[in-house]
Parts: structure tokens; sequence; C-alpha cells
């Protein structure tokens, strides 16, 4: 568990300009946030634009990250769906080799209550053969994993390790802070909540930003799990405005035009995702300016 104590990467999937998958921008990528401090990368979320990856390109991407990533940090594949029984076919179908763990976002659009979302993550713990970290973010899936739920797959599950909790409801996540098992790790799924979720006993961060500014929210994360919370202030201050133009028009749209502004990767994303309109970009380029 203490691999994923500290600040994970969402990882973007950077496309050529015929959206193809451009693995040459890959590799700067992984090595700009390796080199800028992050302990972990998570593969194929939703800042990846997994969701329009066909299963071959998914396949190709795990394979050519892992052989970039030559496990100088951990990896953290993003596997989950609203089909128990694909999410199980597809990890039984996966090829693990560099791969330490997966992210199983809560079932979305069909809406099933508390006792299905159990069952779900039960029978995909049991079938993992690497940690299952869960991911609850209702503003996406319509369907929040309730805290007693958590709690109960946190106590009943010893291959579900932690949350990624993005629910953005700080009372449910002290909640299952106050009662969860020692081990168990409650990761905020948010930029802007990692700084007051690691006060309250949080384990860390899996980030957006990072993909953009490593180096600075690496050392913000890490200066909170210190308790140097007057280190954290400043510089989760300094990117307060970044980190809301993020997701102004759309996301990864705001991080893949800062990455684009730094040379790390091509403005393109696969629809229905576009690039950030004309003023959030001009936004974007004035906060760029001032956080040099």
């Amino acid at each position: 568990m203490k691999k994923f104590r500290g600040i994970g990467v969402a990882i973007v999937t950077p496309f050529k300009n015929d959206t193809s998958i451009d693995f040459a921008a890959m590799g700067k990528i992984i090595d700009h946030v390796i080199s800028g401090g992050v302990n972990y990368i998570v593969l194929l979320g939703t800042t990846g634009e997994a969701a329009t990856l066909s299963k071959d390109e998914k396949s190709a991407l795990t394979s050519y990250v892992t052989e970039a990533v030559d496990k100088r940090v951990p990896v953290v594949l993003g596997i989950g769906g609203y089909s128990t029984n694909e999410v199980i076919s597809c990890v039984r179908k996966t090829n693990f080799e560099g791969i330490d763990a997966i992210l199983s976002v809560v079932p979305y659009y069909n809406k099933p209550g508390q006792k299905g979302l159990y069952q779900h993550f039960r029978q995909i713990s049991t079938s993992s053969p690497v940690p299952v970290i869960l991911y609850n973010v209702p503003s996406r899936t319509s369907c929040n994993l309730q805290p007693e739920t958590c709690l109960e797959l946190a106590h009943d599950c010893e291959n579900i390790i932690g949350i990624k909790e993005a629910s953005g409801n700080m009372e449910q996540v002290m909640k299952i802070l106050r009662d969860k098992p020692e081990n168990f790790l409650v990761i905020s799924g948010n930029d802007l909540e990692a700084m007051p979720l690691i006060a309250c006993g949080g384990a860390g961060l899996i980030s957006v930003l990072a993909n953009a500014y490593p180096a600075d929210w690496s050392e913000m994360v890490n200066q909170a799990l210190k308790s140097n919370f007057k280190v954290a202030r400043e510089l989760h201050y300094k990117y307060l405005e970044m980190i809301e133009l993020l997701f102004a028009d759309g996301s990864p749209s705001g991080v893949k035009a800062i990455m684009n502004y730094m040379g790390l990767c091509q403005n393109t994303l696969r629809l229905p995702l576009v690039p950030v309109n004309r003023s959030v970009a001009a936004r974007i380029t004035k906060a760029m300016e001032q956080i040099k």
C-alpha cells in the first residue's frame, strides 16, 4: 500500500493530428512526470480518454507504458464499467506484467443500489491478481458509493486497498477516514481537494494537473503529507486558478492545452471531446505566464 501513498498522475493519452495514439509523445510525458517526482502513474482513466480507445489500442498502450516506465514507478491500470461480468472478463484477459494495481470506477449509467455496488466490487476483487483501488466520482457516473458501502468493502475484501474519492463531499470522505481499516488508502480524486483531504488523514492524490506541473504539485502533496501546510498552502494557492481552468471547457481538454504549449503533446482529442474554446485558451496562456 505504501506504493500508492503520495501523488499519482492520471496520465493523458496523446494523439497525433489524425487522432492515432502518439507513442513518442507518451514516452516524453512519462519521463516528464517521473522526473517531476510523481509516485505512480494511472493509465486508461477518464483523463486518458479510455472510453474512446479500442481494446487493441488499450492493450498496445498498456504494453508501451509498462515498458517505458520500466518499473521506475508503479503503474495502476483503469479497468471498470457498468457490467460486472465484462469487467471481470477484461481483468482475466489482461497481461498484468508491470501493472501494480487496478483502478475500478463505480458503475455508471444504470445506477445500481448499494448492495449491487458491494457485490460488483467484491467479485472484481476476487478476480483480480493485483490490488484494487475503488474510484467514486458521482458527478460523472450519477451513482455514489456511500461511505458505509466503501467501509464494508474495505473491511471485507483484503484485495481492495483504497479508494480514489472524487465525490467532492468532505463529510463523506471524513466518515471513511474515521472508520476505515488502518492500511486502507483514501486518495483525493480532485486536485483542489487534495490538501484538505490529506489534512484529514488522506493518503494523497491522483492528479490531472501533475501531467503538466509534476514537480510543484508533487511537492505540494509531499509537504502536506509531512504536515508542512505552510509550504503546501503556498503551492495550493499558486495553482488555484489553473486547476479551475483545467475543467472550464472539458477535461482533459484543459490540461492538453497546457501540455501543447509546453511542447509535450499535440492539442488533439477524440470526439466528442474538442480543444478548449478561445476564451479559455487565452486564460490558460495568461495563467501559465503568471505561474512562471
